[in-house]
């Protein structure tokens, strides 16, 4: 069953850690856990693919070693306005460092790798 966050948005959180075992690579792996936030506008559909989008490329690229958060920015404005988010949707990485943002279309897969820089991981 998946949880509804505020305003109608899936909760698409999968993998929940928090913050500080997030930094920590997973024992034995030698491979660090992804902290992620996927900022979207409301349940358009536009937003929607952009969960389903996330969330399918985490599963496939991250298995066990991510924490998505979507925010929805009707909901949490402040949170967007503080975080400078000015388009949606933005992919926010912010485990392991640096900040990595991509903004716009996530089926393409090539794409978010590059973005989130996992292709030098």
């Amino acid at each position: 069953m998946r949880r509804r966050a505020a305003g109608g948005v899936p909760d698409v959180a999968s993998r929940r850690k928090n913050r500080a075992d997030a930094a920590t690579p997973t024992p034995g792996s030698g491979r660090d856990t992804y902290v992620l936030r996927l900022y979207v506008a409301g349940t358009t559909p536009r937003s929607m693919r952009a969960i389903l989008d996330a969330r399918a490329f985490c599963e496939a690229h991250l298995a066990d070693r991510y924490e998505l958060e979507v925010v929805d920015i009707y909901q949490r404005p402040a949170l967007a306005r503080d975080e400078q988010i000015i388009a949606v949707p933005t992919l926010v990485r912010s485990v392991p460092p640096p900040l990595r943002r991509l903004v716009g279309d996530l089926s393409d897969v090539e794409r978010v790798m590059a973005g989130l820089e996992l292709a030098n991981r």
